[in-house]
């Protein structure tokens, strides 16, 4: 059953959605697959795939749905879109950074940037971040942009002292 919602994020896999999805929803809490469709026999001189085999999984992750789609390989994901992840402890961050980062492309992470060994790009980064970062306090901001850029993973407790100056 889809969940209601007016957007659904569609992730363009060649052949990995049903695996993708998994381990997204592994990594999230409160997260699960509501449900796939099929290829069928119809198309296939288009799309080539065999009748049965997986075209969209339909995944929610801590209650936003999205749609994996097995769509070839003409198309990649790429750093254009990411998905931010907001986090409230260092422990949190560490998590999903070391989870999701399993494989991944270790050239790509940078200022809490990382890619997933699937392609996609993902932004963990503490809550408060944009506090830290939007302070009316103009050298607050810059320290702490500073800090920020010096960074793979973010370090909460880094990110805290350079706001303190």
């Amino acid at each position: 059953m889809r969940v209601s919602s007016k957007i659904t994020p569609c992730l363009w896999f060649d052949n990995q959605a049903e695996e993708a999805a998994q381990l997204y929803v592994d990594v999230f809490p409160d997260s699960k697959i509501s449900g796939f469709t099929r290829y069928g026999e119809e198309g296939k001189e288009i799309h080539g795939r065999p009748a049965g085999s997986v075209l969209t999984v339909d995944f929610e992750l801590s209650g936003q749905p999205f749609t994996a789609l097995n769509g070839g390989p003409m198309f990649k994901l790429n750093e254009a879109v990411s998905f931010q992840v907001s986090c409230e402890t260092q422990a949190e961050i560490d998590r999903f950074w070391d989870r999701l980062g399993e494989g991944g492309d270790p050239a790509a992470q940078q200022c809490g940037w990382l890619k997933d060994r699937f392609g996609l790009s993902w932004q963990i980064v503490p809550a408060e971040l944009s506090q830290l970062l939007g302070s009316v306090d103009s050298a607050q901001g810059q320290r702490v942009m500073k800090a920020l850029l010096q960074m793979q993973k973010l370090d909460l407790d880094e990110l805290r002292r350079a706001a303190r100056g």
